[in-house]
């Protein structure tokens, strides 16, 4: 399909003036669909930042007809409660990521030099001699785990989510838990690690 009258950059649909648009006649940034004025949303006639579904004036949300925030119904004006581990608290999403981090910089690319390689891979990747090793992608749950087991002192961080539950983290990232590395102190669970590194600091 021809693209024409585009006035922003990079734009694969018509009448855009914004930039990264898929689709059609969209002022804002990055959207994939049509008539947005917002940015990064994927459905129709959004005049706010991030939704999925159609005609919403609000922000991240993946209904339709909502002028509220993080709603996935339709016709919304408000902003709903928490839900996390497949349980309701009595937090909005807005005060629940202004209070909690959920960021974690998953390795699903992971450099692994030559000396690392096993025999099996010098023999089915192409180039490792030039290039010294190679780059190796890892999947979800695999990188999951690498990055788990490389940053202990971020355990805490999630392990004190509200609702908080084993099987589900573990269903989702992979991430088994290490019973042995877990000490519970009136009532709470903490990683050996945590505790090591405070005592440490407590000490210097």
């Amino acid at each position: 399909m021809e693209k024409k009258n585009n006035s922003g950059n990079c734009n694969s649909g018509n009448l855009n003036s914004g930039s990264y648009n898929l689709g059609s006649y969209n002022s804002g940034d990055r959207n994939s669909g049509n008539w947005n004025s917002g940015d990064r949303n994927s459905g129709y006639w959004n005049s706010g930042n991030r939704n999925t579904g159609d005609n919403n004036s609000g922000d991240f949300n993946s209904g339709d007809w909502n002028s509220g925030y993080s709603n996935s119904g339709s016709f919304n004006t408000d902003e709903p409660k928490m839900r996390i581990f497949n349980k309701e608290i009595d937090m909005t999403v807005s005060e629940f990521y202004n209070k909690y981090n959920l960021y974690a910089n998953i390795p699903l690319n992971r450099w692994i030099y030559e000396a690392d390689m096993s025999e099996a891979e010098k023999k089915s990747v192409e180039g490792w001699e030039q290039m010294g090793g190679y780059l190796k992608t890892l999947e979800f749950k695999e990188a999951c785990q690498v990055w788990w087991n490389e940053n202990p002192r971020e355990h805490d961080r999630f392990l004190e989510l509200p609702n908080f539950d084993w099987a589900i983290f573990t269903e989702i990232t992979g991430i088994k838990p290490v019973t042995e590395d877990m000490i519970e102190i009136d009532g709470k669970k903490f990683s050996k690690s945590t505790i090591k590194e405070a005592l440490k600091n407590h000490v210097s």
